[in-house]
């Protein structure tokens, strides 16, 4: 990936804007920002502070989110978060995704999947689209480091196993949630998604951009 001229390439944004109307998982922390000085109050700065769930908006769980032994964020190595990734779009609504239902074939190490299924980030709704723990053994197989999806979990909302985190977990893999690909074309990218090193934490929030390929 060339980061030498940047300002003539077009940065897709694939992360929602974060403010308090953002949707969490029900019961999960809101996002808050309170303003500690302002401009608008004759203060000399503005300053603020926030206090948030770390699974908000377009973010990546750690592995210590799904598996007892599983590193923070602070210790997740950075290449899974950047590099080249591909635009797959499935077919249908299924709950969990299997191979069967992507339109093209896999042909990268980062995998993001469009499924339309969870279409305002401000709006919660249950009935998203998830992974199959057969779709995570296949992409591992074809070489895949990260599955990103445009819903807010790889498993259905209401799963306590989490079979498809978990299956993440067996074969070291990475996880991008909450991205926003509605108005992105299916097909190759290079992605930048770092996470914060946040200290011991289960998770961070990222700003996730593509880069069209030359």
């Amino acid at each position: 990936m060339n980061f030498s001229d940047l300002t003539n390439k077009k940065i897709i944004d694939i992360s929602p804007v974060i403010n308090t109307n953002i949707a969490v998982f029900p019961g999960d922390t809101p996002f808050q920002r309170e303003e500690l000085l302002s401009f608008k109050k004759n203060h000399h700065l503005e300053l603020s502070t926030i206090k948030t769930t770390v699974h908000l908006g377009a973010h990546t769980d750690a592995p210590s989110h799904y598996h007892p032994d599983g590193v923070t964020m602070e210790n997740r190595e950075l290449h899974y978060y950047i590099g080249n990734a591909q635009v797959i779009e499935i077919e249908g609504t299924p709950e969990r995704i299997e191979l069967s239902h992507l339109k093209d074939p896999i042909a990268s190490q980062r995998i993001l999947l469009k499924t339309n299924s969870f279409p305002d980030p401000y709006q919660w709704n249950d009935n998203f689209c998830a992974l199959s723990p057969e779709l995570v053994e296949a992409l591992s197989q074809k070489g895949v480091l990260l599955i990103g999806i445009d819903t807010p979990s790889v498993d259905p909302s209401n799963d306590k196993e989490l079979k498809s985190h978990n299956t993440i977990y067996i074969n070291d893999m990475a996880i991008l949630e909450g991205i926003v690909l509605k108005d992105v074309s299916p097909g190759h990218y290079n992605l930048i998604a770092l996470p914060l090193a946040i200290e011991g934490s289960d998770a961070s929030p990222v700003r996730a951009v593509l880069l069209p390929k030359d």
